[in-house]
């Protein structure tokens, strides 16, 4: 069985969400405790563009690792951490590098461990 797609209407609901929401969690509304669930503005760098791409998503965290995941088989977001995993996570107010695993399944996730 195949991911969710997700239609142009909802992609754009949620980029107009995300332009409200990303400033705060950068700002650190929102962020996990060191252990426990929260939101975070993970930093990618575009695997065509290479551009840097920041996306909110729901975390859970366990000290220096953080856990996001999708079942969407389209997230631009966990494709370009497959192509480098070189990445950043925002909590707490502070931005801190990352190195993503990632792993597909079901539910598509990625561990970001911090440096």
């Amino acid at each position: 069985m195949s991911g969710m797609q997700t239609n142009p209407v909802t992609k754009a609901a949620f980029r107009a969400l995300n332009r409200v929401v990303k400033p705060a969690v950068k700002a650190g509304l929102g962020s996990p405790l060191p252990v426990g669930l929260g939101i975070v503005v993970v930093e990618t760098t575009g695997r065509k563009s290479g551009k840097t791409r920041e996306v909110p998503l729901l975390a859970a965290r366990l000290g220096d690792q953080v856990l996001v995941s999708t079942v969407r088989d389209d997230s631009q977001w966990l494709k370009n951490l497959e192509a480098d995993p070189e990445s950043a996570v925002w909590m707490c107010g502070r931005r801190r590098s990352t190195e993503a695993s990632t792993r597909r399944g079901p539910l598509n996730t990625v561990v970001l461990q911090a440096a």
